[in-house]
């Protein structure tokens, strides 16, 4: 029987190796590997390894080579970003962008003053449907404890009971987590919205209607077993028509920065003034300034009322005449 040396070679080299581990193995472990010209017959006992001919070598060497051509070659590295490549990147919850450049979708501008595209839009014979494309919401308003708090997509599903319909709030997506796919061709924005499970619970597709002259609603669609669907009929859906500026925390943190830099500087400069000494150029407090403010801060600050000196009645002539005869009788 006879037994393995050890040694592969190239006939018998498993089909299903990357190219990259056979170089490996080429260049790290030479003597593993053999030729079918190089191999010498199989022996009862493993025979002792033979070194290698200038020959064998050169053939290993070239092998090797290729190999590492062939990986370099048919491997597929990462493709780069190309700004024809169609889809748009998720900014936040309610904002895309077109990887092709051509502008920015943004959901907040097409619901109403409280957000909604639709409120409480009937769904076949008993459900109601409220759905807001970027504002959160709660239904029922009053109470926080139902499926619906913080949700996108709300159903209602009324049944009817002994005193009347019996109303069950089930939520069907949330703004959260939300995933946005852009199609070029029919120039609709698809956003899936996820609630309770890895499935979308609800997929809104907005269609660029720019003779469209609101946002509105067009249909909607809501089989069992499957994901809730909305048709939107948009201007907005079109990218850059109907740009919103929002300020979001980073934005109103810079401004406040640079507000503040610029009034740091301008006191400076005004407060501060420079002068020559022996040991450089000095900033001492310009006292005109500081002064002034002190002056400001006091004059500001409420005073105490002085209380009038009384005044002396005026002496009349005749009161005048009767003093004189006074003094004049004592003396």
């Amino acid at each position: 029987m006879a037994c393995w040396d050890g040694r592969l070679t190239v006939s018998q080299w498993p089909s299903g190796m990357p190219g990259m581990t056979a170089t490996f193995i080429l260049i790290t472990s030479p003597a593993l590997i053999e030729l079918p010209a190089a191999r010498p017959p199989a022996f009862n006992s493993p025979p002792a390894v033979q070194p290698l001919d200038p020959v064998t070598m050169s053939l290993r060497a070239s092998l090797a080579l290729f190999a590492s051509l062939s990986v370099l070659h048919g491997g597929r590295a990462p493709r780069p970003f190309s700004s024809e490549e169609p889809g748009c990147f998720k900014v936040n919850d309610c904002k895309c962008i077109m990887k092709d450049g051509s502008g920015v979708v943004n959901l907040k501008a097409m619901g109403d003053v409280d957000g909604f595209l639709g409120h409480l839009r009937p769904v076949g014979a008993e459900n109601l449907l409220s759905f807001s494309p970027c504002q959160h919401f709660s239904q029922p308003e009053d109470f926080r404890g139902s499926d619906c708090t913080n949700v996108a997509v709300c159903l209602v599903v009324r049944s009817q009971g002994l005193g009347g319909y019996i109303s069950r709030y089930i939520s069907y997506g949330k703004h959260e987590g939300n995933v946005f796919h852009y199609n070029h061709t029919l120039q609709v924005l698809s956003v899936s919205y996820f609630a309770h499970s890895d499935q979308p619970e609800t997929i809104v597709h907005y269609h660029c209607s720019p003779d469209q002259p609101v946002s509105s609603i067009r249909d909607q669609s809501l089989l069992a077993d499957r994901p809730l669907q909305i048709w939107v009929d948009s201007p907005c859906a079109c990218p850059n028509l109907c740009a919103m500026g929002d300020l979001g925390l980073g934005t109103i943190f810079l401004i406040g920065l640079s507000l503040s830099a610029a009034a740091y500087f301008v006191l400076g400069s005004c407060a501060l003034r420079p002068f020559r000494s022996s040991s450089g150029v000095q900033m001492s407090p310009e006292h005109s300034v500081w002064c002034t403010i002190c002056y400001l801060c006091s004059e500001g600050r409420p005073t105490q009322p002085t209380q009038p000196t009384p005044r002396r009645p005026a002496l009349t002539s005749g009161g005048l005449d009767r003093a004189s005869a006074r003094r004049a009788t004592l003396t």
